[in-house]
């Protein structure tokens, strides 16, 4: 098994949409050892290219001729590009629906082959905390934002299927620096976790589509990642070390969304609009 500390040849380019995002700017830095070129977009501004290692490309997931010109010359595309949290349909619609539909049209089109799909435990968010799951558990989506990670899930199934691209779809977590509540003691996926799960997901030979659970090694997790062995990724961090801070907070009452189900407040989030 490869490690960060001894990275793999090197892709040409790579290409890493929501590089604006959060976690966009965190594996700015990590994706380097990757890639002779990172391509970096968002539709949001982003800080110049630190060398000429780096190409920055703003761009709106919705335009399909942008994603397209997006897309060529990559050799694998890690896709983080979206909106991110519980919206209204409309605005989940452009980036998240007709996005990663772009996305994969495009990949097909310029022959890339390779994707990493930032998908999230919001697709399977309407389960308890009590129950445990594998990818093969039914998906339960708990918001519009769900349903467009499920979408993204079952449109990687369609292209590989169809086309022979190959997909890993890791339902991340809560990837943070640390915890910031009882609930993310089970969901926790450390940078470094997440670094070595996309050098996994990039190299790793005959992924066709898998699905992995984006966390880290946790004392009580809810997910089972057997059906993704084959990656040999190994969490080497726990929230552990976070569990007295964050059981200093109050206990959140017994109705609570985020003591009842896996997604947590997202159960919750909307109706919007009326």
């Amino acid at each position: 098994m490869t490690s960060t500390s001894t990275a793999p040849t090197p892709f040409n380019r790579l290409l890493l949409t929501g590089a604006a995002g959060g976690l966009g700017k965190v594996l700015r830095e990590r994706l380097r050892p990757y890639a002779n070129v990172l391509r970096l977009s968002d539709i949001a501004a982003l800080a110049p290219a630190i060398d000429d290692r780096e190409e920055i490309v703003l761009c709106d997931l919705a335009d399909k001729t942008a994603v397209h010109q997006l897309v060529e010359g990559v050799d694998a595309i890690l896709h983080f590009g979206g909106v991110s949290v519980e919206r209204p349909f409309e605005e989940i619609l452009g980036a998240n629906i007709c996005g990663v539909f772009h996305i994969y049209e495009a990949a097909r089109r310029h022959g890339v082959k390779r994707v990493i799909f930032a998908s999230s435990n919001h697709v399977i968010g309407f389960y308890k905390q009590d129950e445990h799951l594998d990818a093969s558990s039914a998906r339960r989506p708990d918001g519009y934002y769900g349903l467009s990670k499920s979408y993204g899930e079952d449109m990687a199934s369609f292209y590989f299927d169809r086309y022979g691209i190959e997909t890993v779809s890791i339902r991340i977590g809560s990837s943070f620096p640390e915890p910031q509540n009882r609930r993310m003691m089970h969901t926790w996926l450390s940078f470094d976790d997440l670094t070595q799960l996309l050098e996994r997901s990039l190299y790793t030979p005959n992924v066709g589509h898998t699905v992995v659970y984006g966390i880290s090694a946790n004392k009580d997790v809810w997910w089972d990642n057997r059906f993704a062995s084959h990656l040999g990724f190994e969490a080497k961090d726990t929230s552990e070390v976070f569990r007295d801070k964050v059981e200093a907070q109050p206990m959140p009452a017994s109705d609570d969304p985020a003591r009842i189900y896996q997604g947590g407040a997202f159960v919750a989030a909307g109706p919007f609009g009326d």
